[in-house]
């Protein structure tokens, strides 16, 4: 999803952002990509409180809806992306009593939840797997042009 922010430059300050489809939500930086970078993230934290809080996230609007607001006077209007919050499932796993007590040591050390650790855990093993079978096809073709 993608929401129209308006970057205002005054002499004396930084470059602000501002959003008209949240009112409220705003941020600066001292160079215009700090201020894109900025914008991303003030919106992204402003989006996940309003969730928090209940609240209803508006649909973007258009440059059409917006072509007479007054706050756009002066200000330069850009996309800000914003990715949708991916839902999360429940599942069960089953393990040993001691297996679930040494998962929740290292979950701990971690400074993370037990689900977190096991996902964390499981997604760093698969990347580990890719990585040792493009070893294994690169030694492979080595062997191979040798």
């Amino acid at each position: 999803m993608e929401y129209i922010a308006y970057l205002h430059k005054d002499r004396e300050s930084d470059d602000g952002v501002s959003f008209p489809d949240f009112p409220g939500c705003v941020t600066a930086g001292s160079t215009l990509e700090e201020a894109r970078r900025m914008a991303t993230e003030a919106l992204a934290f402003h989006i996940a409180g309003v969730r928090q809080d209940g609240g209803q996230i508006p649909e973007p609007s258009t440059l059409d809806d917006l072509r007479n607001d007054p706050a756009l006077k002066g200000a330069v209007a850009f996309l800000v992306g914003v990715a949708e919050p991916e839902k999360t499932v429940r599942f069960n796993v089953t393990a040993r009593a001691s297996q679930l007590s040494e998962i929740d040591e290292r979950a701990r050390a971690a400074k993370l939840t037990r689900s977190a650790y096991i996902v964390h855990t499981a997604l760093d093993i698969k990347t580990g797997i890719a990585r040792t079978q493009q070893a294994a096809r690169r030694a492979h073709r080595h062997s191979k042009s040798a």
